[in-house]
């Protein structure tokens, strides 16, 4: 064996290993890896640096960016809302329109595109079922990866298969000859976390998973309830021309108005002399048989959230939070009803805490003394208004998610123009930095919110990792493996020659790109073909499809990406990436066993 080969399949090994035992973390391993490389002169500086200027790593680096401003505005939270809407709160129906969503996106997009697309509706549907986040991302990122078998213009390798097939003067396939694979591959996918997820995904609390939030834990503290109801007021309502004191909303009902609409505007914490009017839409906190009694005394009818309300339940949006009288406060010795807390605030308080008594429903002229709480809630923009100023003290740590609807256009015109340029020829890193940078310029978000946006952890693991590739190929140890593998199962049965084709295309794609893959592999198995008298087309195409088979290493650009959101471990990408490669071969091969040959 040359020694060059010898040296760069150690290297592989020891980084394969450290990877999954995470000895040190990934991203240095991938770093210690890029520098092994150099330091054995398997590959000269420019190459060892080249993960700098990959494609890969910029497109990544666009992606996070694009995928933040997506977030700033919104929309995927509003989608998300719908999708619970309209299919409940069940894992079951979460994971499965997710996956389904993501995956057909993918097979016309770039899969990273669509992976950070979805990832903030992900983890708003997280925050709002309980569901850990661990529990729905992996799934769901191994759907964008599925995704791009979809179609033969779903993946760059997908799209070379056909120049290959050319080159070999062999009749290329057409738009959608893959789809019939790729729709069973993510049907296959889907199936397999809802019936084994529990048994392959991480259950427990780290980074990403199921963790309270201050905000949790201060609702388990009070006990607070998050349900908000919603109530309009119907022609002949009682109602109408009452302020929202008169109607003893307060002291008879012990109830909150959190907000009211009005024609063009959301009034929250309503003030206690505004007047009710017909139309109008209630949105009530407190207990719900008193929230009935309450409607059925005015004749309220029960309405949907209204428009207005928008950022009324989201938690990146409002909430609950502690605030404490200091001593030297201007509101020690005065009232709510004085201080006017609502009219200047636009916030709602529901309890005190005074004297370690509690005191709910008419709170309005009780006397503040130092070291009284409230628990009050409100928009997050109202509450940090509310904490720049000097009578309170917010006791619960808070961060207002800047959340722009005027820009959702412009971040969403520029995703598409990302996409558009890409699928227009453009390279992927040249279309989704031109995306990236189009955000800036609209002012979604500024050139350092961008910054700030890039996850340096998930860049410096593709930054070292990506020599490997160029270390396997240009030494020769991925053709020596190929070779030495292809020799054994020449002139053996079908089934074993499409196996061995499948499990080789998907362990070069764990080490190098799917492209890499791809481009060694496709020569040799053409010749294999030739020589079993078995058709070679099918067998190349097998080999680009499971080069998409990369689910056990985080080495992917979708699972690095999804890595730190989901607060994965490499040792969970090898358990549940392991199942899902079994599960992609089996599907795969016995799909192409059946269907080509």
């Amino acid at each position: 064996m040359d020694p060059e080969i010898l040296i760069v399949l150690t290297i592989t090994a020891v980084t394969i290993i450290m990877l999954v035992t995470e000895v040190v973390r990934i991203d240095v391993t991938a770093l210690l890896t890029m520098l092994a490389l150099s330091w054995t002169g398997i590959l000269s500086t420019g190459e060892a640096l080249s993960g700098f200027s990959s494609n890969a790593v910029v497109a990544m680096i666009a992606v996070m960016i694009m995928g933040d401003g997506i977030a700033r505005t919104g929309i995927m939270a509003r989608f998300s809302k719908a999708v619970l809407r309209n299919i409940g709160t069940g894992k079951t129906g979460i994971l499965g329109v997710f996956s389904l969503s993501v995956g057909t996106l993918s097979g016309v997009i770039q899969n990273i595109g669509a992976a950070a697309l979805f990832l903030p509706s992900i983890l708003d549907v997280s925050r709002r079922t309980k569901i850990s986040a661990s529990e729905l991302i992996m799934p769901i990122g191994f759907a964008a990866i599925i995704g791009g078998t979809l179609t033969m213009v779903g993946s760059g390798h997908l799209i070379l298969t056909n120049d290959l097939l050319e080159s070999a003067d062999l009749e290329p396939y057409g738009l959608f000859a893959v789809t019939p694979v790729g729709v069973a591959l993510l049907l296959a996918a889907i199936v397999f976390f809802l019936f084994f997820g529990k048994y392959m995904l991480p259950q427990g609390t780290s980074e990403g998973r199921q963790k309270l939030t201050e905000q949790e834990k201060l609702i388990d503290a009070f006990s607070l309830d998050q349900h908000i109801t919603f109530y309009r007021i119907p022609e002949g309502s009682p109602l109408i021309g009452k302020t929202v004191e008169a109607s003893g909303v307060w002291r008879t009902y012990h109830l909150n108005i959190l907000a009211l609409s009005h024609d063009q505007y959301a009034d929250y914490a309503p003030w206690r002399e505004t007047r009710l009017e017909k139309d109008q839409t209630l949105a009530l906190y407190g207990d719900e048989e008193k929230i009935r009694q309450y409607a059925s005394d005015y004749g309220l009818e029960a309405a949907e959230d209204h428009h207005m309300f928008q950022s009324l339940d989201d938690p990146d949006e409002s909430g609950f939070v502690e605030v404490v009288v200091p001593p030297r406060s201007e509101l020690v010795g005065q009232t709510i009803r004085k201080f006017s807390m609502r009219k200047r605030y636009a916030v709602e308080p529901l309890m005190i805490f005074s004297q370690g008594e509690k005191i709910e429903g008419d709170i309005s002229d009780h006397e503040i003394l130092p070291g009284d709480t409230f628990i009050i809630y409100g928009p997050w923009a109202h509450i940090q208004e509310l904490q720049n100023s000097d009578p309170f003290v917010v006791a619960t740590p808070f961060e207002v998610a800047p959340r722009d609807r005027t820009k959702t256009w412009p971040a969403v015109g520029s995703f598409l123009l990302a996409i558009v340029l890409a699928m227009s020829g453009f390279s992927i890193s040249i279309a989704f930095l031109t995306g990236a940078l189009a955000m800036v310029l609209t002012r979604v978000m500024s050139i350092q919110e961008a910054y700030k946006a890039i996850e340096w952890k998930v860049v410096f693991l593709l930054v070292g990792l990506i020599p490997l590739g160029v270390a396997m190929q240009n030494s020769g140890s991925a053709e020596f493996l190929a070779q030495s593998v292809m020799g054994v199962v020449e002139g053996s049965h079908l089934i074993l020659l499409l196996l061995t084709v499948g499990i080789l295309s998907t362990v070069f794609s764990l080490v190098m790109s799917n492209v890499g893959a791809v481009v060694v592999l496709a020569p040799l198995v053409v010749s294999i073909g030739t020589l079993a008298g078995v058709d070679p087309r099918p067998l190349v195409l097998l080999a680009a499809v499971c080069a998409g088979n990369s689910f056990v290493l985080p080495t992917h650009q979708v699972n690095a990406l999804l890595m730190t959101a989901g607060g994965y471990k490499t040792s969970d990408y090898f358990k549940a990436g392991g199942g899902m490669t079994v599960v992609f071969l089996v599907v795969a091969v016995t799909f192409f066993y059946f269907a080509f040959f």
